[in-house]
C-alpha cells in the first residue's frame, strides 16, 4: 500500500497520535459499513476511487483510495479529518 505525502495526510497522523503503521493497519480493518461513494472517475485520467470514513479516537475520518494500475499497490490518496459529515449508504 502507497500513502501520499500530503499535508492534511500528514498533519492527521499528529492529529490522531497514530504512526503509519497503525494508519495501515486501520485501513485493512475498513469494512462495506465504511464505504460512503465510488467507484468515481478520476479528473486526471487516473483509476477510478472509492471514498471511507471510519471513527479513529472519537473523530471522523475521511478516506480516498484507489486500487491502482494493473500489478500495482493500491493507492491511498487521501486519510484526514473528515472536513464535512459523510453519509453511510450501508451504516445502520
Amino acid at each position: 500500500m502507497v500513502f501520499l505525502n500530503r499535508d492534511k495526510n500528514l498533519q492527521a497522523l499528529i492529529d490522531l497520535e497514530i504512526t503509519k503503521v497503525s494508519r495501515k493497519e486501520f485501513l485493512k480493518e475498513l469494512k462495506v459499513e465504511d464505504y460512503f461513494r465510488g467507484p468515481t472517475k478520476d479528473v486526471d485520467n487516473g483509476p477510478d476511487f472509492w471514498e471511507f470514513g471510519r471513527l479513529l479516537k472519537q473523530k471522523e475520518v475521511y478516506i480516498k483510495i484507489t486500487i491502482g494500475m494493473m500489478n500495482k499497490p493500491v493507492i491511498c490518496i487521501s486519510f484526514h479529518l473528515a472536513e464535512r459529515a459523510i453519509e453511510y449508504p450501508y451504516k445502520k
